[in-house]
Formats: C-alpha cells, sequence, structure tokens
C-alpha cells in the first residue's frame, strides 16, 4: 500500500442471508443438498471501491439502509467481506456502538482497561491516559461503581472518553454523537477536530448536509448497496438531495443519472439511455420547488378562531419556490380565516433548524401595538419579505396568529414545522454558521511601530 494511502477498498461485498423462518436455520444445518434453498441472499454492499488519503476527511451520505454501516464495520474489521479487500493503515478508533465492549458488572475504572485494551492501548498508555479519559467523562465518584449503575449520558460519556483517547491514525465516526446533552456534543466534535488536525484520517457517516459540506474534503454517495456518487461535498450532497426528494415513479431515473455521473467535479453529465427526470421549471435566480420536499413533522395547534392555510414561499414575481439561492430575497405567504371577533391580532413566522433551533422570524406588530380587529368571515393574505442568508441546509418555517384576550395573548391558530426549504451551497459565500450577518471587514496597516 502507498504510504500516502490510508484506506484502500476495492470490489467490496457483503451479502447477508434472510431466513423466512426461525426453524429454516437448523433446517440448512442438518438437511443435505443445497444450502441456499433455506435462505435469501441480501446483498448489503455490491462492489465499492476506493481510496482515502492519509489526513482526508470524508464524509459518507446516502438513505437508512444503504449500506454506510457496513461499510464502517467492514473498514473496522468488525465484519468479514463477502468479496473483495479493504485495506487501512494505521491505528483505528471507531465510534459505532459505544460502549460495546463494556461488562455491566464492571467499574467504570475497569471498563476503561478493558474497553481500552480492546481498542488496542497497552496497559501503560491506559495508566498514562486514565486521568483525562476520566477528565473528559465528567461522572465524577461514578467510575469507581459499576457501569449497570450509570445513567444512559453516563454511559456515553465514558465510553467516548476512552475511543477519543486512542489518538488514532484512523477515526470512524457513525452518527454516534447523537447522544448526550449539546455541551458533551460541542466538547466531542471539538476533540474530533483536534484529532483531524493533527494529521489522522477521519470517516465521518452524517444524515447533515452542513456537517459533511463543513467538516469533509471529499464526500461518498451510497444507495442500496452501490456507491454511486462520489466527490467534492458541495457535488455530492447535491445529488443526495435530489435523490432522496424525488418523486416516487422518478426515483430510479434519478439514481441512474446519478450513478453515471460518478466524479463528474461539476454536474451530471447526459447519459445516453437515460432519461433526464423532468425538473420544475427554476425562477428567475435559480430557484425551484421540489414537489416531494415536504415536512413530515408538522404540527398544527387546536384553532380558537382563524386558520392558516397554504404557508408557502414565493420569489418577489410570484412562483412558488423551496429550494433557494442564498443571499436572494423570497417572501413567505399564508392566507388566513377568521371564523370569529378578536383583537390586537398580529401575524407571525419564525426559521428553525433541522433540529429545532430558532434562528429568527416576526410579526406584524410588536407587542402590544396591533390595533387589529377582526370580524367572522375576514381573510387575510399575510406576506413576510426576508433575504435566504442562510448556510446550505434544510430549514422549516412557523406560522402563527395571536389576539389578546382576558388571559392575555393567546394563539387563534398556529402550524409549527408548516413548511420546509432548502438553501442551495454558494461557494463565493464569505460568511460563517447557520445566518450571515453581512459583516463588513475593514483591515488597515498602522504606520510605523504597532500601537
Amino acid at each position: 500500500m502507498s504510504s500516502d494511502i490510508s484506506i484502500r477498498v476495492e470490489a467490496l461485498g457483503k451479502s447477508f442471508p434472510v431466513y423466512d423462518k426461525p426453524h429454516h436455520r437448523l433446517m440448512q444445518m442438518i438437511t443435505p443438498g443445497p444450502k441456499d434453498r433455506w435462505y435469501r441472499t441480501f446483498r448489503a454492499l455490491k462492489d465499492v471501491s476506493f481510496e482515502v488519503r492519509r489526513g482526508e476527511t470524508v464524509g459518507i451520505v446516502g438513505r437508512n439502509g444503504s449500506g454506510k454501516s457496513t461499510l464502517l464495520q467492514l473498514i473496522c474489521g468488525t465484519l468479514t467481506p463477502t468479496t473483495g479487500s479493504v485495506q487501512a493503515h494505521g491505528r483505528i478508533a471507531a465510534l459505532l456502538e459505544l460502549g460495546a465492549g463494556f461488562n455491566p458488572d464492571f467499574t467504570g475504572r475497569e471498563n476503561v482497561y478493558l474497553n481500552g485494551s480492546l481498542l488496542g492501548l497497552t496497559r501503560q498508555e491506559l495508566d498514562e491516559r486514565f486521568d483525562d479519559i476520566v477528565a473528559f467523562a465528567d461522572i465524577g465518584e461514578f467510575i469507581e461503581q459499576p457501569v449497570k449503575s450509570y445513567s444512559s449520558g453516563m454511559y456515553v460519556r465514558l465510553a467516548f472518553a476512552v475511543a477519543i483517547n486512542v489518538t488514532p491514525d484512523i477515526l470512524v465516526i457513525d452518527e454516534a454523537l447523537s447522544v448526550g446533552d449539546e455541551a458533551f456534543q460541542r466538547k466531542c466534535f471539538a476533540r474530533i477536530d483536534t484529532i483531524r488536525d493533527a494529521g489522522a484520517t477521519v470517516l465521518f457517516v452524517s444524515h447533515s448536509a452542513g456537517s459533511v459540506i463543513e467538516l469533509c474534503d471529499r464526500a461518498l454517495l451510497l444507495d442500496r448497496g452501490e456507491l454511486i456518487a462520489k466527490g467534492t461535498p458541495k457535488h455530492v450532497i447535491s445529488h443526495y438531495h435530489k435523490l432522496i426528494y424525488a418523486p416516487a415513479d422518478k426515483r430510479e431515473a434519478v439514481r441512474e443519472s446519478i450513478r453515471h455521473g460518478v466524479d463528474v467535479p461539476h454536474g451530471v453529465l447526459p447519459i445516453e439511455g437515460v432519461a433526464t427526470p423532468p425538473e420544475v421549471v427554476d425562477s428567475e435566480d435559480g430557484a425551484c420547488f421540489e414537489e416531494d420536499l415536504l415536512p413530515q413533522s408538522t404540527v398544527r395547534y387546536v384553532s380558537r378562531g382563524a386558520n392558516i392555510q397554504d404557508p408557502h414561499i414565493e420569489t418577489l414575481t410570484g412562483k412558488r419556490v423551496n429550494v433557494l439561492r442564498h443571499g436572494q430575497e423570497y417572501v413567505y405567504t399564508y392566507r388566513v380565516r377568521v371564523q370569529r371577533a378578536a383583537a390586537a391580532v398580529r401575524f407571525g413566522m419564525m426559521i428553525k433548524t433541522l433540529a429545532g433551533f430558532e434562528l429568527g422570524g416576526g410579526v406584524s406588530m410588536p407587542h402590544g401595538a396591533s390595533e387589529l380587529i377582526v370580524s367572522p368571515g375576514q381573510s387575510f393574505v399575510v406576506r413576510f419579505r426576508f433575504q435566504a442568508r442562510l448556510a446550505s441546509g434544510t430549514y422549516f418555517m412557523n406560522a402563527g396568529v395571536t389576539a389578546i384576550e382576558e388571559d392575555g395573548e393567546t394563539y387563534l391558530d398556529r402550524i409549527v414545522d408548516a413548511a420546509m426549504f432548502r438553501v442551495m451551497p454558494d461557494p463565493y459565500r464569505l460568511g460563517t454558521g447557520s445566518a450571515d450577518f453581512l459583516l463588513d471587514v475593514d483591515v488597515c496597516e498602522l504606520a510605523g511601530a504597532a500601537a
């Protein structure tokens, strides 16, 4: 293996037997004749090949069941390939199933030494790093208690603290950080950044497009066990979104167009013999509408005298869109029909991240300043003009109508996750983080000695 190559995967395949009935396992063992008549073969991975260079951070994306976790387990050696080969150069630390090697009857201290040994650390190395592991886990005196008495959060903290102190050449992460509180997650990501900056190779499986684009040098797209695209994170994520949001009757054509366009750096070239799925007509600024980009987490409050209808985003000329260009102006609009009289009525909106964090929103009038009095049967069109100054990713919008009543301001109607939209990547974006604050940078050289 070249010293510059950290991981080489060649024609890798993995198959599992699937038994229709439990007793078919026994029949396979004791009956003569062909054994494969008792099971069906499920191919979790099919002829996957790629290389990862030393020091690279590579993201792996794909729908549930696409083979991502199987691939990582093959690279880590916890599964054996059915076909092909995997070569990994250096010590691997895998954050796959945290605490998988823990003995519930052992104390935290004993499990640190047990799990650390399984990860390849010597007794001397564990002695030297024990204090750092305990400090990172931050579970106090419970380190001397059996882990079966731990809460789930304490268990995860200790398991991650052991795994992250291996000082690996290759770090493999399979959405292991979706547990624990926010402060601990941030602490984990900071340690991962340190390991990456020290020159380790990182394989990172995530459903978060923003994380892959931000953290990774390259990305791989798996679907139904096949590697169908690889290249820059922006290129791969755009195909990933195109695939997962494609209408069911167009998904196969989209998949084939992506699969035949592997490693095209600036998009997918037309493939002869493959029908290009119809696109929704783009708006004047390149934004478009994808029919399958719909929220699955919508929550509607019980109406108390109003009804919000058809919340959606439009261009300034009135074309409906939900895939937006960074920095462009759009209108979030909905209609409201009122069923009863109400006073001091206000209309509102809120933009949130995938995790539900509220990025910002607005209302039609400040609190206590609305003089709008409505009567039964009245209808309104509400329009919020905004600029899509957000990082590339997927976001959600709320819609709400409030009024002042005897017990204070209350919702007449509210829809949580009423609309969903995606912001396209912008390679020229100077802002960092989720929101763009339109910062103006001024750098001046001082004459003579620095002040």
